[in-house]
């Protein structure tokens, strides 16, 4: 029965199977399926009429890619090959699970998934819970190793080029890495240092892999009690002797032989005579001596240091090499033919000479034994010559012996190398052996490997078979037994009496033995009788065995000589024999074999290889056991190794190889398909799926089915609710079985299941999209429909106001038209009549003209009509004459003519002449005219000349006439002739001038002209230039804006990038930094460790410590601190020592010396002088002061201490000054003197000492002379000499005591300053002297005033009297005093001021008390002057609170009693909670500053250091207590931060308040102190985040990943076998309230601890990094997690952390941006994934991921439900290809190891430390407060 339309697998020849639809229910009885193909064609696919099995059906989607094949619900053959290939090709997994069994395939390609931040990710997590690795089945079998205390094993198979020695190199890597070794031999390291040297010597290129390893290895690693490595040891089996001789085509030799040849021209390689690996017979034969990519020179510098590594020394390597090139050489080896018997070698045979000069045996001997051999019978010894085919065979068979020991040899030393002298208590063992193989031609080789893998799938398939059992029994299911392929019979064919190994060393003992007898002997035995056995229908040479994978036809011929592996014993003995040393040393009889079950006396599992022969024996016995076959050896080898696998937990490891043609990620199904029968998966696979294959919990079950639940089945007890539902989906009962915690499914329900869930879920969808659907419908007409009305309202009023408006102005339109057309129609009226009015007038006015012009015209036309007539009249006379003219002249013509032909006929005869004369009549015709109309021309002329004589006739009388009167004028003309003529030259000279003026003003105007022409041309030329400039210039400022604008962002980007990339490499120097500091924190700890061990081993106690500077300090341990006398003790010591070299005296720095002491006597002497020019000068002004009265008693009394105490300082400096003397002066000694010597560095300590106390002293004389000249001035002389005397007493003492040279210098520099202000003084003295006189009268009023007030307590009773009076006295005081506090704070001469009018007060409180304390008759007697004048005593008033100078005052006695009590002993949670934060810093500091008073350089040395040794130690034994770390790294950085504050730098001070100013340190500088503190500070805060890293680290996955914070949002998918197989059972699991409820204890505790704000931000920053960095590492290998709901998941647990740090104040600390990777991720889950703009919006939002992560993610990416959709490879295509330029970190992980580099900004404290009380819970009595 299938379901319709459902999609099944079918057979392929191409594709092996094929994915196909139907088309058409099936009904039983049919024949044929209709199919539609994926590629788009129909098919009808055939039942098979005999079996009638229909097609295997397809797994849902939604399974396909899952990490365990047994999570399938379907199991079977296409669904594997399917489900592998998915996971290969689309996402590029090459691990996946198939129940225990780890299937790697080989991608060809280096992958990022290796590194040591991959096995940290793998270490301590679940088998089932991580992706699927190599590192996870190592993890596996390491944790199973120390739970159970049982020996694990992983056994690696596959065939050749399928990726086994790499996996088993990635495995001991992981054991190593995780592991670490017991003892500082860096066992990890060798054994890891193996594998060059055994690829070197076992492996070699075949034509399906370049590194094939051509030996099966089986590797144990030891582990002590702790399960750290402490040894290895390495078994081999059936190394392949036979391709040191031979190699096919395109294959090589073994690695080393290259390598050998590649180096031959080292000097060292000199003697081994190699050339070109061409040059060899052993190493041309395959024809490809270079391999691609490989440089055999470098592979073979790598196997030489792997050899010295394993402690090989040089001499054994050599002689290692020796023997391969002499192998070599060995095989070059000729022979030559004497007849068919014999051979010969010829005479002086170079390789053979070669060969024994290596070999170090006689050549003679060596060449006769090559060419013949011993033949021994019962009586006699013969020696017979053998034929060349034997002698090349004997040959070849030596060369493969020497190699063959020589291998074992390496191996037995590898072996040794890796011993351990500790005790083994457990290992693991990793199997690299050869997987199934066949071939065209299978030979010996082939069915030794499958013989071996028979009994490995033997041990398989009972393997799985019993963990299939238990996890029925476990469960109380029904056992039923399952049919699974047992191989026994195959195995007892192979092995067992008469078997195929019996028969073949039967055949070898035969003297004529051969492979055909053999080959018949088989038949006879075995044929016909085991089904297992067949023979080949064309062949009498070849048998067919039937193996677990598959039938596989061996060729008989040269089993015998592989199986015999016959070597001659005289060419052993000759090599025996050798000088050369070692090469016997290689046939030296082996010690027997023992099980590996049997223990050795050391504990350890020996696990040498078989070769068995006793230690002593005799020869013949030794021929014996040198006659012990191959087969039979290999088969002792196998069932040792069965003997230690079945000892041990198996975890198995099938290496398929996907191609062979070695491309990267291309699957060949067929190959694949023949890899997975021979391996064992499809027998997994099988047996799964014969019971119960799908296993869910009945959490899991109910998680993932609830959707097909009602309410109403859902009960209280999930079990039950599980089984009332399954019996109502699933009828029948067969098909499932409930168990105690788990629901086992039969093949194919689980599919079944997730139909109907999908159905389920497809119809919720439905109902949900219709009512959604209908909801958003019909809220859309809703709203429209109510958007209508609203339209309609708002459309309908607007319409009717419309209207109303309408009618208004339609009614005011109609009065406006009534007007309107009133006015229209008068105004048109008018216009009309006026109109016509004008019309008339011209129109009549027309209508004249028009009358007029035609009266005009008609006369006119009258006289036209006349002139016409006439004109017409004379054309019709001209007409008619010429028409009878013309009549005339056509008669005459024709008259003519008439004539003309008489004529002619006359003239007939004269026609010559007539020819001559034609034309003369037109002539004289012509000429006749011409003469009449000359005549009538001159006729003309005549009259016209008659009428001209009569007019010049009168013209002449009229000339006459006027001549006369010309006459008349002439003589007038003659006077005005002689004017004119002047008046002409004025005119012609002004008309010259007018020529000229007008030439000029032509020029003028022509320039002119031309000059505006050229300034206009030269303007407009301006004018396009200015513009063109103009242009230029906007595009210039255009372009500079551009340029600097681009310059400006380049600038700052560039500022940006280098500020980031200073950030970065500060933050990187400083996370060296502090990493160095960590590591030094290591060793440090590893040092006390074996200081420890080693005082409990020697019981030596510790050295004494010594003595440095106070200003030096280390940065080192306790151990560095000395003491000057333990110093000094060792002079004599180390002064005994010889030395090589003693070093001279320094006599440049002792010269120096000399004139430094020169210089301070010359200033003594000069201070002496000025000293005694102020004792005179104070002398002269004694009388003018002897009127000061004396009220600065207690004043003087203080500064008179303070004098005191530089004096005794002074005492002390001069005693150091005599010691530098005494030092220098001993010159007899110069290596006492010399650098470097005892003297010497006292000298120097004692001269920085003394200079840094001059300096000292120097502020200190400077601040008390400018105290007391600030006082002196503000006093006013009296008539008393108090002051004056005790000046100059105090001048004396000076003088008297001020013999240092140091303090001159100080007291010079006063004295200037003096004598200044003492100038000043007298000029002001005498108005000083004035105002102090009025103040003193005052003072006497006020005095009078107590007085009276006295007078009035006087009459109280004696007690009341005295109390009353002092109650007002101090009441009144203590107010003013507090209000000049207040008032003269900031001003420090108010402040003096106000200083001594209390002094004033005291006087009076001292009359006061005077008058108390006497009688009333003496008081009565005592005026107020004389109680005034009466000299003051200075007074011991005890100090008071507010005095209290914040310092603690201890013994030196007491400091461990109190680094005990405050550090060792003290508990951080009652401190945090009862006392002020920091409050043992503060106390630490207050010591600090009560020493430093002191100037006890000692003392300060002392209690530092033990403070920091003792937080160390505390650290070091409550290191794991966060509380504890917590409270002293806030602690340390209080202690920190107050060295700073009140360490006088003013960078440091800008937050003091004066009086913590006054609190600074005085004498010492501990800024080296402090940089010790700041690096203790560092290792605590790295030792903090290692603490919450441990506690957060098994919260985070469950709390982050795991749990489903959001319920119902993500189903659980079908798992697979791991998940039941879990190393660790289930402890609890952690949600995010966990987490959330782990920051909040963590934060509170820092806060209560007084934790820096800014450091509990840079914890939160690193707390948070991790949270994300672990989370986003188990998405990145957890495929089951990248799911769209569980992006979903991951985006709320997020912002719950956002949300905290909100609640926190904590969002500008940073930690936010260390959520944004995972955040990051979380969104990639959950956006598209389909187009190119997915794709880009995907590049951009992914900054904080790299190119890997990403793509990483979404090849995992894996749908939960069925209406998800997986990411396409194309699109992931289309990612890559976007994100190809970005560079970023190929690493595929985040570093969880990663720590932010921590800085401790300054934090000055407010508390004043006079205000700190000492609680007497800390046990401080001790310690007093000064």
């Amino acid at each position: 029965y299938t379901i319709p339309f459902a999609r099944v697998w079918i057979p392929d020849p191409e594709e092996v199977w094929k994915s196909a639809e139907l088309l058409k229910d099936y009904k039983p009885g049919d024949k044929v399926l209709l199919l539609h193909l994926e590629e788009g064609k129909d098919l009808e696919y055939r039942l098979d009429p005999k079996t009638k099995e229909l097609p295997h059906l397809r797994n849902p989607d939604i399974l396909v890619g899952e990490n365990d094949l047994t999570a399938l619900s379907y199991l079977h053959e296409p669904a594997v090959l399917h489900n592998l290939r998915v996971r290969f090709i689309d996402s590029k997994l090459i691990y996946t699970y198939c129940g225990i069994v780890l299937v790697a395939i080989n991608p060809y390609e280096q992958l990022p998934i290796y590194g040591e931040d991959i096995i940290n990710a793998y270490s301590g997590q679940n088998m089932g819970d991580m992706d699927p690795h190599i590192f996870a089945v190592a993890e596996e079998a390491y944790k199973q190793m120390a739970r159970d205390e049982r020996n694990q094993s992983i056994i690696v198979s596959g065939e050749s080029g399928a990726g086994k020695t790499v996996s088993a190199k990635y495995a001991m890597r992981y054991f190593a890495t995780v592991s670490g070794s017991a003892s500082e031999a860096n066992v990890e390291e060798k054994v890891l240092a193996s594998n060059p040297i055994m690829e070197s010597i076992g492996n070699a290129k075949t034509t399906r892999n370049d590194n094939s390893s051509r030996f099966g290895k089986y590797i144990e690693i030891g582990f002590d009690k702790r399960y750290r490595i402490i040894g290895a040891n390495m078994r081999t089996y059936l190394l392949e002797k036979s391709r040191v001789v031979f190699q096919a085509e395109e294959e090589r030799n073994y690695h080393i032989f290259y390598q050998l040849c590649a180096s031959a021209k080292l000097p060292e390689f000199k003697m081994l005579r190699l050339g070109n690996a061409n040059d060899f017979n052993y190493t041309k034969q395959g024809g490809s001596p270079m391999i691609e990519g490989v440089d055999d020179a470098k592979e073979m510098a790598h196997t030489r240091q792997a050899c010295t590594l394993l402690g090989i020394s040089e001499s054994y390597q050599m002689g290692i090499f020796r023997i391969l090139a002499g192998i070599l050489h060995l095989g070059n080896v000729g022979f030559t033919s004497r007849d068919a018997d014999s051979c010969t070698i010829p005479p002086k045979h170079e390789p053979l000479c070669i060969f024994c000069d290596l070999m170090g045996v006689d050549y003679e001997e060596m060449c006769h034994w090559l060419c013949h051999r011993k033949l021994a019978t019962a009586t006699e010894t013969y020696i017979k010559p053998i034929s060349k085919l034997q002698a090349t065979n004997a040959r070849d068979a030596l060369a493969k012996h020497i190699y063959a020991k020589l291998f074992n040899w390496i191996v037995d030393h590898v072996n040794q190398a890796l011993h351990s002298a500790v005790k083994q208590h457990s290992f693991i063992g990793v199997l690299d052996i050869y997987g199934f193989e066949t071939f065209e031609v299978n030979s010996f080789e082939q069915f030794c490997i499958n013989y071996a893998n028979e009994k490995l799938q033997q041990q398989f398939n009972m393997h799985v078979f019993k963990l299939e059992q238990e996890e029925y029994m476990k469960e109380q299911i029904p056992w039923t037994l399952i049919d699974f392929y047992d191989n026994q019979p195959c195995i007892n064919l192979i092995e067992s009496k008469l078997g195929i190994l019996d028969l073949l060393d039967e055949e070898c003992k035969m003297p004529k033995g051969t492979d055909d007898t053999w080959a018949q002997k088989l038949y006879n035995t075995h044929l016909n009788k085991c089904t297992l056995f067949e023979k080949p229908r064309l062949s009498n040479k070849a048998f067919i065995i039937q193996h677990f994978a598959d039938k596989v036809e061996y060729q008989c011929e040269g089993f015998l000589e592989k199986n015999k592996d016959t070597v001659f014993e005289e060419q052993i003995k000759v090599l025996k024999s050798s000088k050369f040393k070692m090469l016997p040393e290689l046939f030296q009889d082996d010690e027997k074999a023992i099980s590996p079950t049997s223990a050795t006396s050391s504990g350890r599992t020996l696990l040498t290889r078989a070769p068995a022969k006793p230690t002593k024996g005799r020869p013949g016995q030794m021929a014996k056991e040198h006659k012990k076959t191959v087969g039979h050896q290999f088969r002792n080898s196998l069932h040792l190794l069965m003997e230690t696998l079945n000892a041990t937990t198996p975890h198995y490891v099938r290496c398929i190889k996907p191609n062979d043609f070695k491309f990267p990620f291309t699957f060949d199904e067929k190959r694949a398909v023949q890899q997975l029968r021979a391996c064992g998966v499809l027998e997994t696979i099988r047996i799964s799926a014969a019971g119960f294959p799908s296993r869910w919990t009945y959490q899991e079950f109910f998680s993932r089915y609830r959707v097909l639940m009602k309410q109403k089945d859902v009960l209280s007890d999930r079990k039950q609710t599980c089984k009332n539902v399954l019996e109502k989906l699933i009828l029948d009962k067969d098909k499932y079985q409930f168990g105690k915690t788990k629901i086992f499914f039969r093949a194919g329900q689980v599919a079944y299941l997730e139909k109907l869930r999908a159905d389920k879920l497809r119809a919720a969808c439905i109902r949900i999209q219709k009512t959604i659907r209908g909801w958003l419908l019909r809220k859309k007409y809703l709203r429209m429909r109510k958007a209508a009305i609203t339209v309609q309202r708002y459309v309908r009023g607007y319409q009717a106001r419309c209207y109303a408006k309408f009618l208004r102005r339609t009614k005011a339109a109609t009065i406006i038209q009534k007007y309107w057309r009133m006015y229209v129609v008068r105004r048109r009226y008018k216009i009309r009549r006026a109109a016509t009015i004008v019309l008339q007038s011209y129109l009549r006015g027309f209508l004249a003209r028009n009358r007029y012009r035609k009266i005009l015209r008609e006369h006119k036309a009258v006289i036209i009509q006349k002139w016409v007539r006439g004109w017409l009249a004379r054309m019709h006379y001209k007409r008619s004459m010429h028409a009878i003219i013309y009549l005339q002249c056509c008669f005459r013509r024709m008259m003519a003519k008439r004539e003309l032909k008489k004529l002619k006929i006359e003239a007939r005869s004269v026609e010559r002449y007539k020819k001559l004369h034609i034309g003369m009549e037109n002539k004289i015709m012509q000429l006749q005219r011409k003469v009449d109309e000359q005549n009538k021309d001159y006729k003309c002329l005549m009259e016209k000349l008659t009428n001209l004589e009569g007019i010049y006739n009168s013209e002449t009388e009229k000339l006459r006439s006027d001549l006369e009167r010309l006459q008349l004028s002439e003589e007038e003309a003659k006077v005005a002739t002689g004017r004119v003529l002047s008046l002409q030259e004025e005119i012609a000279k002004l008309r010259k001038d007018l020529e000229q003026t007008r030439s000029e003003k032509k020029y003028i105007e022509e320039h002119a002209d031309r000059y505006k022409q050229e300034t206009e041309q030269l303007v407009s030329n301006l004018k396009e230039e200015n513009t063109l400039l103009k242009q230029e210039k906007e595009s210039l400022n255009h372009r500079i804006v551009e340029q600097a604008k681009e310059m400006t962002e380049t600038m700052e980007k560039k500022l940006v990038e280098e500020t980031k990339q200073l950030e970065l490499d500060l933050n990187d120097e400083r996370l060296r930094y502090q990493n160095l500091l960590n590591e030094f924190s290591r060793l440090e700890e590893r040092y006390d460790d074996l200081k420890e061990e080693m005082t409990l081993m020697v019981h030596v106690p510790k050295p004494g410590h010594k003595r440095t500077d106070s200003t030096h300090s280390s940065n080192e341990s306790e151990y560095t601190f000395s003491s000057e006398i333990a110093e000094m003790e060792d002079i004599p010591l180390r002064t005994e020592e010889p030395t090589e070299k003693k070093v001279p005296l320094d006599m440049s720095l002792f010269l120096k010396l000399q004139k430094r002491v020169t210089e301070l006597e010359q200033e003594k002497q000069v201070m002496q002088d000025e000293l005694d020019r102020k004792e005179e000068q104070v002398l002269r002004s004694k009388a003018k002061e002897e009127e000061r009265p004396q009220i600065r008693g207690a004043e003087l009394e203080y500064e008179s201490l303070k004098r005191q105490e530089l004096e005794s300082e002074n005492k002390k400096l001069k005693n150091e000054l005599n010691e530098l003397r005494k030092a220098l002066s001993e010159k007899s000694a110069p290596e006492v003197t010399a650098p470097g010597a005892p003297a010497y560095r006292v000298l120097m300590e004692q001269l920085t000492s003394v200079s840094e106390e001059l300096d000292v002293r120097k502020e200190e004389v400077l601040i008390l002379r400018s105290q007391l000249v600030s006082q002196k001035e503000a006093i006013q002389p009296k008539n008393t000499m108090t002051d004056s005397t005790i000046l100059l007493e105090d001048v004396q003492k000076m003088k008297d005591k001020g013999e240092i040279a140091q303090a001159y210098i100080g007291l010079k520099e006063t004295n200037r300053l003096l004598e200044s202000q003492l100038q000043s003084q007298k000029r002001s003295h005498e108005n000083e002297a004035e105002a102090l006189r009025g103040e003193i009268q005052s003072l006497k009023e006020e005095n009078n005033r107590q007085q009276q007030l006295l007078a009035q307590n006087l009459q109280l009773p004696p007690e009341a009297r005295i109390e009353a009076s002092l109650q007002h006295e101090i009441t009144r005081l203590t107010n003013e005093n507090l209000y000049f506090e207040e008032l003269y704070a900031d001003d420090p001469k108010k402040y003096q001021s106000y200083r001594i009018s209390l002094y004033k007060r005291m006087i009076v409180c001292k009359t006061i008390v005077l008058f108390c304390c006497l009688p009333l008759g003496q008081m009565e007697n005592i005026s107020p002057g004389q109680i005034i004048d009466e000299p003051i005593r200075p007074v011991n008033i005890p100090r008071k609170e507010k005095d209290f100078q914040g310092m603690l005052e201890y013994k030196k006695e007491d400091e461990q009693k109190l680094v005990k009590n405050l550090i060792l002993e003290l508990k951080p949670r009652g401190v945090a909670v009862n006392l002020i934060p920091g409050l043992p810093a503060y106390i630490l500091f207050m010591c600090v500053r009560h020493a430093d008073y002191l100037n006890d350089d000692q003392k300060v040395r002392s209690l530092l250091t033990s403070t920091i040794n003792s937080i160390k130690k505390v650290l070091k034994k409550r290191g794991d207590d966060f509380e504890t770390v917590s409270f002293w790294l806030s602690n340390t950085c209080r202690f920190l931060h107050c060295l700073k504050q009140y360490s006088g730098e003013e960078g440091f001070m800008k937050h003091n308040t004066s009086r913590q100013n006054e609190h600074c340190l005085t004498n010492f500088d501990l800024a080296e102190y402090r940089q010790v503190l700041s690096d203790l500070a560092i290792q605590i805060y790295q030792q903090l985040v290692r603490v919450l890293e441990n506690i957060l680290q098994p919260m985070i996955v469950s709390g982050m990943l795991e749990h489903e914070t959001i319920q119902g949002v993500s189903g659980v998918k079908p798992t697979g076998l791991r998940k039941r197989t879990s190393s660790i059972a289930d402890e609890g699991t952690y949600t995010l309230d966990s987490i959330l409820r782990q920051l909040n204890s963590f934060h509170s505790v820092m806060c209560q601890h007084g934790m820096d704000p800014e450091l509990i931000k840079q914890v939160v920053k690193q707390m948070f990094y991790i949270v994300g960095a672990i989370t986003l590492n188990n998405l990145l290998l957890r495929k089951d997690m990248c799911s769209w709901s569980k992006g979903m998941q991951i985006r709320y647990n997020v912002s719950q952390l956002e949300e905290w740090l909100r609640d926190k104040n904590l969002m500008n600390s940073g930690a936010k941006e260390t959520l944004e990777p995972l955040i990051q991720a979380a969104q990639l889950l959950q956006v598209k994934k389909k187009t190119d703009d997915d794709a880009e919006a995907i590049c951009s939002m992914c900054n904080a991921l790299t190119t890997a992560q990403i793509v990483k993610v979404l090849n995992l990416y894996t749908p939960v439900n069925e209406f998800e959709e997986r990411v396409s490879v194309s699109f992931i295509r289309t990612i890559q290809m976007r994100l190809r330029d970005r560079k970023d970190s190929p690493q595929l992980l985040m570093d969880a190891k990663h720590i932010f580099p921590v800085t401790f900004p300054f934090n000055p404290s407010s508390l004043a430390l006079e205000t700190i009380q000492i609680p007497a819970s800390l046990g401080l009595g001790f310690i007093s407060r000064v």
